[in-house]
């Protein structure tokens, strides 16, 4: 089990809170057995903990099976708290810096159910830009930071989520084939980073690269953009080992936030007389 929650904390909250970063560690569904061997807590004290956040939205059951997985609630508390984690000084300076160093437009976006969200946003000095804010929301099928966390999503979720995807085309540069975006989505993987080539707006293109948390999961993403014009695709591309460094600086800000909310483990924990699994 993750060593932030340790079996004896003793406190309701703390026995949610581990099985809360049980799933949110794990790229499945889990059912209750598993959820109470990766916690090392009794099997009815986690069918207590999971139906009581399963009735506040935190949790959600599998349809037609016994397994649970992170509620919509819980989905948008993630965004909440990513977003306040990036308005802190060193995350905003991060891409203060990036902008200076591209010239061009910054986001940083999260997957929010089916869109992405900008949780933090660094406009250039351009006259000729595309204006969002903080908080706008985009479609995933046809942005850099949409595809690119929709590629890195677990294999069945994403295949539930591309089944019920409107893949409405925007420009007619728009991927709407689902089988044509899966392909897409297989290429970033393979490259590390995705491209916007006109999907969503004519005359606009992106390139977004991952944020991941020391486990290695994508959690957010890191995009430039500009007017085609003024940065054509394949000088874009230049700045990939730009907007990587980038991103490297900015995973660490937040493994320390992510760090600094969890509560101290016990002294049996801290001293290392029981064994404890790094899970993050």
């Amino acid at each position: 089990m993750p060593d932030s929650f340790p079996n004896g904390t003793g406190s309701a909250l703390g026995k949610a809170l581990a099985v809360l970063e049980v799933l949110l560690d794990e790229p499945a569904a889990l059912s209750l057995g598993d959820i109470a061997a990766r916690t090392d807590l009794p099997r009815q004290t986690v069918h207590r903990m999971v139906k009581q956040l399963e009735e506040n939205a935190l949790l959600r059951r599998e349809p037609g099976g016994d397994s649970y997985s992170v509620g919509p609630r819980m989905v948008d508390l993630g965004v909440q708290a990513l977003t306040a984690s990036a308005r802190g000084a060193p995350v905003r300076r991060v891409l203060e810096n990036l902008v200076a160093r591209l010239g061009e437009t910054c986001n940083l976006g999260v997957l929010a159910r089916d869109e992405v969200v900008y949780v933090e946003r660094v406009e250039c000095d351009w006259p000729l830009r595309i204006q969002y804010h903080v908080g706008s929301r985009v479609p995933l099928h046809a942005t850099g930071i949409g595809k690119l966390l929709l590629a890195h999503l677990p294999a069945r979720e994403r295949r539930r989520l591309l089944r019920v995807l409107p893949l409405t085309r925007l420009t007619e540069r728009t991927i709407t084939d689902p089988a044509g975006l899966e392909e897409e989505l297989t290429a970033i993987r393979r490259r590390g980073y995705a491209a916007n080539d006109q999907e969503n707006t004519p005359g606009l293109i992106g390139l977004a690269v991952p944020i991941r948390k020391p486990s290695g999961r994508v959690i957010a993403g890191l995009a430039v953009h500009a007017p085609e014009a003024r940065l054509p695709m394949k000088r874009a591309l230049e700045h990939l080992p730009a907007l990587n460094d980038a991103a490297r600086e900015l995973e660490a800000f937040f493994a320390e936030d992510l760090e600094g909310l969890r509560p101290p483990a016990p002294a049996a924990a801290r001293t290392g007389s029981r064994p404890a699994a790094d899970r993050n």
